[in-house]
């Protein structure tokens, strides 16, 4: 029987192999990874930035300001109660983070001040609620956290 003996010159190659295949295989693993972005408007979002500030700025100055709540069943939104129902327009959009796929975006509907939004609607996960509205010619932002579990 035959032994196979390694000098020191093959043991470098063998590790170098394992070395260049050990890279190849993070490059390919990478290549593979989905990265989702914000938007894909990100810079131009950026410039608009400063008037999500003041409309941060006039949500907060209101005398009575928009909540909301999740409840087993939905997201109850309750727009200020000293403005008109009926003027009111802009979007509620659920923003996950780890998967633009799960985003959802839907019209403000303020029947009697409030909006319920149906779980059923809105698959498992963690959302940023961000509320966009509108009043006139006034402009509000608002938003949070929501945690939909099944």
């Amino acid at each position: 029987m035959k032994t196979l003996k390694l000098n020191w010159g093959a043991g470098i190659a063998v590790l170098y192999m394992g070395f260049v295949a050990m890279i190849v295989l993070l490059v390919v693993m990478s290549m593979r990874q989905k990265i989702d972005l914000v938007t894909d408007e990100y810079y131009a979002e950026e410039l608009l930035f400063q008037g999500k500030i003041d409309k941060i700025k006039r949500a907060k100055a209101l005398s009575e300001p928009l909540k909301w709540e999740l409840t087993d069943d939905a997201i109850v939104i309750r727009y200020p109660g000293n403005l008109a129902a009926n003027t009111l327009s802009g979007s509620v959009r659920l923003y996950c983070a780890s998967d633009n796929k799960k985003d959802r975006s839907f019209a403000v509907n303020a029947e009697n001040h409030l909006q319920v939004i149906p779980l059923s609607s809105i698959p498992e996960g963690r959302f940023a609620l961000q509320i966009d509205w509108k009043q006139g010619e006034n402009l509000y932002w608002d938003e949070g956290v929501v945690v939909i579990k099944p």
